[in-house]
């Protein structure tokens, strides 16, 4: 078929009909190109929304998790008094205990004033000031195993956290013949208080 310039009137409405569909299914394409890329952009930004909440919820469900641990440590150690205000009364009123028990022949005892206490090397107590309030013990005893029993009955009668720095023992003679002990001891009552208690 072979078209002459006498065709073109015929043709002509068909040919403006072909270049503007044309020029409209290429726009139409263009448009559909950038809104793809667009959707494309949008599904990776909820995509990535997505792993973000996961990665979140994945944190808090540990959080929780770790919560959960710690949180029956701390009420332990609410329970034992390590945490909150310092127990002097209540050390006071065990170690009498202890001296009504007769777990030593005699002993007597200084607690010094509460400080801030620094451990070397030095820890990370979050938001907890340590405290040591420092104690000191002069303890008759009849045998090396009433001390033990002495520190042994403080740990499992008496509130709080006592740690044990260190005894000299020394040989004392008594009236009535019997060979006694002397014992110099050391340590000191730790306490936890939150920074933000009141």
């Amino acid at each position: 078929m072979i078209l002459s310039k006498a065709d073109l009137p015929d043709i002509k409405w068909s040919m403006i009909a072909l270049l503007i569909s044309l020029v409209v299914s290429g726009s139409l394409v263009s448009i559909s190109g950038k809104f793809e890329e667009r959707a494309l952009k949008d599904r990776q930004a909820a995509q990535k929304q997505l792993n973000d909440a996961r990665d979140q919820l994945g944190t808090a469900e540990n959080d929780q998790e770790n919560m959960a641990s710690y949180a029956m440590e701390y009420n332990a150690l609410v329970a034992q008094k390590v945490i909150g205000d310092e127990q002097r009364l209540d050390w006071m009123e065990g170690l009498e205990k202890l001296r009504q028990q007769g777990v030593a022949r005699d002993f007597t005892y200084t607690i010094s004033p509460q400080h801030a206490y620094a451990p070397s090397p030095p820890l990370d107590a979050g938001n907890f000031q340590l405290n040591r309030s420092d104690m000191s013990m002069q303890i008759d005893l009849l045998h090396e195993e009433q001390l033990l029993r002495l520190f042994g009955g403080m740990h499992a009668q008496m509130a709080g956290w006592f740690i044990l720095d260190g005894c000299t023992l020394s040989r004392a003679e008594a009236a009535n013949e019997f060979s006694t002990l002397k014992a110099e001891c050391s340590g000191g009552w730790f306490t936890m208080k939150n920074k933000n208690a009141p």
